[in-house]
């Protein structure tokens, strides 16, 4: 027998101060940026969009990935590709 789990969640994280970094031009490349982090993560994106100052995500994340640990990854590295 197998289980079968599925949880999805929507996560919400903003930029430092809430400043207006997230320029129009450069969102979608981001947007493709964390998508190919969760799907490293055997995590399913549904759907991802945000504005200038914040960003919305809803995904399916794999049982064997603690959310909080996957949350840490996507704002660090999403912080270092907005810094580059």
């Amino acid at each position: 027998m197998s289980t079968y789990t599925q949880s999805l969640y929507q996560i919400v994280f903003s930029t430092k101060n809430r400043d207006r970094t997230l320029t129009k031009d450069n969102r979608e490349e981001l947007f493709r940026y964390i998508w190919g982090i969760l799907k490293n993560q055997k995590c399913h994106l549904y759907r991802i969009g945000g504005v200038e100052d914040h960003i919305h995500i809803i995904t399916h994340i794999h049982p064997s990935i603690a959310v909080s640990m996957l949350v840490k990854d996507l704002k660090l590295a999403s912080s270092d590709y907005i810094k580059k």
